[in-house]
C-alpha cells in the first residue's frame, strides 16, 4: 500500500496508526480501506485532538464504516478486549485501528486474538 499516512500492518488486512485526522479518511478509502476503529478517548490529547464525531463524519462521507471504542492507554479491560474482538469479527477488511501512537490498538488486537 503506497501512502503518506503512517500506517503499520499488524495482519494482512489489519493496520494500526497514530491519531488520524478527519482529512485522512478520504485517503484511507482511496487506499481500499473499508472500516476504521478509533481507540482514543475524546480530548485525551487536549483540545487540538480531533473528536470522534469529526472523524466519524469524515469516515462516513468517504464510505468507510466507523466505530469508536475509547480505551485508556495503560490498561485495557477484558470487556474492552472482547469488544475489540467483536469489532474485528463484524467490520469489513481491510480495516485501520488508531489511537495516540498505534500501540494501544496493537495491544487490543493481540489480546483479542488470544481470547
Amino acid at each position: 500500500m503506497q501512502t503518506q499516512l503512517p500506517l503499520q500492518a499488524i495482519a494482512p488486512d489489519v493496520y494500526v496508526a497514530p491519531q488520524m485526522a478527519p482529512e485522512a479518511m478520504a485517503e484511507l478509502a482511496r487506499l481500499g480501506f473499508k472500516a476504521v476503529i478509533n481507540n482514543r478517548p475524546d480530548f485525551e490529547g487536549g483540545s487540538e485532538q480531533p473528536t470522534s464525531a469529526a472523524v466519524e463524519a469524515a469516515a462516513l462521507a468517504a464510505g468507510l464504516q466507523y466505530r469508536h471504542l475509547p480505551v485508556q492507554g495503560a490498561y485495557q479491560s477484558p470487556e474492552e478486549i472482547a469488544a475489540f474482538g467483536a469489532l474485528l469479527a463484524e467490520l469489513p477488511r481491510p480495516l485501520l485501528a488508531f489511537c495516540r501512537s498505534g500501540a494501544r490498538s496493537t495491544k487490543l488486537f493481540t489480546a483479542a486474538r488470544t481470547v
